[in-house]
């Protein structure tokens, strides 16, 4: 009887790692915390595309932008932890909402283990054909004279298009009014149709309006100039040199996925963003491929948390 119990646990103990072994053997979701059409969605679905090919399995995009993407999370992070569950990882959800929605109840920080950071891009501040505003020193111009008059449209509370106006707000002391949206894309549509004034945002959800001319770039986040936009400058250089913000996107998964998942799942996006296709669409739109380790990925949102912390209290903005 002992020889057969120690047979049976010892075929337990094995069938875990058996089926780590066969990992993937379904189709894999990767939730993303805002609505199909903006710049997180397209670059969702361009490693997703990636990690199918290198995986052997289907991975397939699931967009919920309710909630500044708080909806998102909870639901991520309520998944089984088997690595069939992955969640689009960036600013808001990540590092700015739990210090701006009251509601929030999941520490993403200590709901998910880090998978590894995809790609960081620069924002642009874009507005209608048909603007008033042909430089950005036009538009700062405009809000300092006329304090809460001037209306951005955002991909929603806490996202990235969204703080990077409240850190704009905070170094050149301007009021604006903020019209949240759940996702950039339907932000822009009501932006080229005039139903707000200006929106900072991915450069891959703009690009096509910008060349098409149906918007206006006015000014990019990063540090300096960007080879994307010839002749648009940076905020930074155009009077407030500490001024920056970019959008970043990784990749995370629920707390307690087994490692040899993690490792899978980690070898699959490097190998996806290391493809020449992958890399060189990235490129096109303003992103940098980084494809750090898990430690450093934990890190650098630590270090986003506290900073975006600090950002909020400052404005003043909170939610219930």
């Amino acid at each position: 009887m002992r020889i057969i119990r120690r047979m049976i646990m010892a075929g337990l103990c094995l069938f875990p790692l058996a089926a780590q072994a066969q990992f993937p053997d379904r189709p894999i979701k990767l939730i993303v915390p805002y609505a199909a059409g903006g710049g997180t969605d397209a670059i969702a679905r361009l490693v997703a595309q990636g990690m199918s090919e290198n995986l052997g399995q289907s991975v397939v995009v699931e967009n919920n932008g309710s909630a500044g993407g708080n909806i998102a999370v909870a639901q991520a992070a309520g998944a089984p932890p088997d690595g069939y569950t992955i969640l689009m990882a960036n600013q808001g959800p990540m590092t700015v909402n739990p210090h701006m929605f009251k509601s929030v109840k999941v520490d993403p920080l200590a709901a998910f283990d880090a998978l590894t950071l995809i790609a960081a891009a620069p924002l642009v501040l874009v507005v209608p054909k048909n603007s008033p505003f042909q430089s950005f020193q036009d538009l700062i111009d405009y809000a300092k004279k006329n304090p809460g008059k001037l209306s951005y449209g955002s991909a929603g509370n806490g996202s990235a298009s969204h703080v990077a106006v409240l850190l704009l707000g905070e170094v050149a002391g301007i009021q604006m009014v903020h019209v949240p949206y759940r996702g950039a894309g339907p932000a822009l549509n009501d932006l080229v149709g005039g139903q707000t004034q200006f929106m900072i945002t991915t450069l891959p959800s703009v690009t096509g309006l910008v060349h098409g001319g149906q918007l206006r770039a006015l000014a990019v986040t990063s540090r300096k100039a960007i080879p994307q936009l010839p002749g648009i400058p940076a905020i930074a250089e155009a009077g407030y040199p500490d001024y920056e913000s970019t959008a970043w996107y990784g990749f995370v998964v629920p707390k307690g996925v087994p490692a040899a998942v993690k490792e899978r799942l980690s070898t699959a996006i490097a190998a996806a963003i290391r493809s020449d296709v992958i890399r060189g669409r990235l490129s096109d739109e303003g992103a940098a491929p980084i494809g750090n380790s898990a430690q450093e990925f934990a890190t650098m949102m630590a270090q986003e948390s506290a900073r975006w912390k600090k950002v909020i209290a400052a404005s003043g903005f909170k939610l219930d």
